[in-house]
């Protein structure tokens, strides 16, 4: 089969029609637009009934073969990348479903930095490796992300180690929760850079990546490659959780044929994954936008306003955006797949901060999708109220997503909630609800008692680039200064044993005279 390709949502010549190996080492194309199929592949009912039998890494490779062939990765390498991704998750069905307060939660929440971001981002360190190791990139990549809190520990956990690749992650000073960025700077690797933004906010942190990409005399010279959900490779590798609490729902309700979803998301990167898996042919009914006090997707959903406001603080970190960065994939097929209206929308969002739909267009956007806001009262209340009644803690990002089906009338067992993190990263937060909490996974814990390392920098694009530059080339230097000693020394071990061999020699022929 072959691969599908892929072109830039704002239109531009040189870039269309790109493989996916050339997408997911670019991440964001170079006229600033994001990556989206040129053609969405079909499951047919056939194909996922077959597929119900199948373990969770077997249906994955499964669901992203049907966009990537033997032409960008040989069908054996897939399987190898997308198995040993899967085999960093503590739960045997790497995202479990499980029956709570009248309908389903799918937790996310196994992998190695106990979020939903570890799917998608274990598999992209191994994609970029494998493409780093057959010649991509010159073998070097840059990474440069954004974090809220979840995606830089989890980017971190994937790219930790990897050959050839450098990993910098931006987040806002004081607006991560302590465990989130514990879990980034207590990480040693010598490739990993966490940087503070100074006075910033994460939409600081992401304007800095987006202009880092605009640069091209940059993103050449460190050959920039992107972690965010901006990077297609996300969105595809979230597509597979879907079809998997889909095939179980159905397993356990022989009755349903139509599976809705309550999303938590800042980002749109995780309902947009729903989205592309239900025009595939996967049978999703609603898609829920569950939004906190941070609420321009609600806002869109319900008026047709997609207008920038300034970021709230709240309870629920991950999601204090105001600029949804993927929400432009979606935007894209909203305007009929033309990337001239698309590129209209967004320079005037650019310039204005507004992108006003209505007529037809709103209606369109609200058969996609439904959408909800809660504020922090109704996150505790729902915190709260899971525990008392059920035994089960929720984090504060997935409380969001609980109260969204409540507002809506949608608790039932045709409908599932993403579990987007583990509760024990919110301590804070969950405290107000449950005290006292309970006790953390050890893995959390620890993180206590582990030495940090970080740096900080003011938010200023320029500072954030020199200071990536320096940090690269400190690396690279180090290593070559260790690969020289290790030379010198395997040089030295091996004279020593051609000298001693040779005097061995001496020996033996002069007790022979």
């Amino acid at each position: 089969m072959t691969s599908v390709t892929y072109s830039s949502t704002r239109g531009c010549e040189t870039q269309k029609n790109l493989a996916f190996r050339d997408v997911v080492m670019k991440g964001l194309a170079h006229d600033r637009g994001l990556f989206i199929p040129d053609s969405i592949p079909t499951v047919t009912p056939e194909e996922l009934e077959s597929w119900r039998s199948l373990s969770y890494p077997d249906l994955a490779v499964e669901v992203i073969a049907k966009f990537v062939g033997e032409d960008q990765v040989p069908r054996k390498k897939l399987e190898d990348i997308v198995k040993r991704s899967c085999a960093s998750f503590r739960a045997e069905d790497v995202t479990p479903v499980v029956e709570k307060g009248g309908h389903y939660i799918l937790e996310l929440f196994h992998g190695p930095t106990f979020a939903f971001k570890d799917v998608a981002l274990q598999m992209l360190g191994n994609f970029f490796e494998y493409f780093l190791e057959t010649g991509s990139n010159g073998g070097r990549l840059a990474v440069l992300g954004a974090t809220s809190g979840d995606t830089g520990s989890a980017a971190i956990y994937g790219l930790r180690g990897k050959k050839g690749v450098d990993c910098i992650i931006l987040y806002p000073t004081g607006r991560v929760s302590e465990i989130q960025e514990r879990q980034m700077t207590t990480v040693p690797d010598s490739n990993i850079h966490c940087v503070s933004v100074d006075g910033g906010t994460f939409d600081d942190c992401q304007d800095i990546v987006k202009a880092s990409f605009a640069n091209k005399e940059f993103r050449e010279r460190v050959k920039l490659g992107a972690v965010n959900s901006i990077n297609w490779c996300r969105v595809l590798a979230q597509t597979t959780y879907y079809y998997w609490s889909y095939l179980r729902v159905t397993d356990m309700n022989k009755d349903i044929t139509t599976v809705n979803y309550s999303v938590p998301t800042g980002n749109f990167g995780d309902i947009l994954a729903g989205y592309y898996s239900k025009r595939m042919g996967l049978p999703l009914g609603k898609l829920i936008v569950a939004t906190n006090e941070n609420d321009i997707l609600h806002r869109f959903f319900s008026k047709g306003e997609y207008h920038r406001y300034d970021i709230a603080e709240t309870i629920s970190p991950s999601m204090d955006i105001c600029v949804s960065s993927n929400f432009e994939r979606y935007l894209y097929h909203l305007a009929g797949d033309d990337p001239t209206t698309l590129a209209s929308w967004m320079e005037a969002f650019e310039s204005t901060g507004k992108i006003t739909l209505t007529g037809k267009k709103l209606e369109e956007a609200r058969k996609d999708f439904l959408s909800a806001r809660a504020d922090t009262a109704m996150t505790v209340k729902a915190i709260k109220e899971y525990k008392d009644k059920y035994d089960y803690m929720l984090c504060p990002h997935t409380a969001v997503g609980i109260c969204a089906i409540q507002q809506l009338g949608e608790v039932n067992m045709a409908t599932v909630c993403l579990a987007t993190a583990h509760e024990a990263k919110f301590p804070d937060a969950c405290k107000r609800a449950v005290d006292p909490l309970p006790t953390p996974p050890p893995q959390l814990a620890k993180l206590f008692s582990m030495k940090t390392r970080s740096s900080n920098c003011p938010n200023d694009t320029a500072v954030v680039q020199a200071f990536m530059e320096k940090r690269i080339e400190e690396r690279v230097a180090n290593e070559s200064a260790v690969g020289l000693k290790n030379a010198q020394f395997k040089k030295t071990i091996v004279t020593a044993i051609v000298v001693a061999g040779l005097a061995i020699a001496a020996s033996q022929l002069a007790k022979r005279r």
